[in-house]
């Protein structure tokens, strides 16, 4: 009998992973997840985007308009970071999977961590100032990002 040739690859099998994550987030317009993976292609480290641990979701704003204070924007952690900042050893050299392209934020501290790839399946700012700005770094860095067309995950 011969191995089973129908099964997923890497990518696929990650991708599926950070929209798990996105699932967690509270966020009712914008679901974000992320997955850290070593060279041995073992998950270091997840996140997804919502607020810092500790605080109540129900007493922060959800919405995307309005004054700064009134709006998620100062209050979420993006889940590129979180999972930067949740992984317990060094991300050095490793590769990051995330279902949306990493802003010029999130893309700073990619670069400042060692992180070497970013696998992402949608890059819906691309025409954005923030994304052009975001993608000149990590050129820069020699940081290598490949876009990998969204999967859908569904729970039954």
């Amino acid at each position: 009998m011969k191995k089973r040739d129908n099964y997923i690859d890497w990518d696929t099998y990650f991708l599926a992973m950070v929209q798990l994550n996105a699932m967690r987030s509270k966020d009712p317009t914008t679901q974000v997840g992320s997955v850290i993976v070593n060279d041995l292609k073992q998950v270091i480290s997840t996140g997804y985007n919502g607020l810092p641990r500790g605080l109540n979701d129900d007493n922060y704003p959800w919405d995307r308009q309005g004054d700064l204070k009134d709006t998620k924007y100062p209050y979420i952690v993006h889940a590129e970071l979180n999972a930067i900042l949740s992984s317990k050893e060094s991300v050095r050299g490793c590769e990051i999977y995330t279902s949306l392209f990493p802003c010029n934020e999130c893309t700073k501290s990619i670069i400042q961590s060692g992180i070497k790839k970013i696998i992402y399946s949608s890059d819906k700012y691309i025409d954005t100032i923030e994304n052009k700005i975001a993608k000149k770094m990590l050129d820069e860095a020699k940081i290598k990002y490949i876009y990998k067309k969204e999967i859908k995950v569904e729970l039954k």
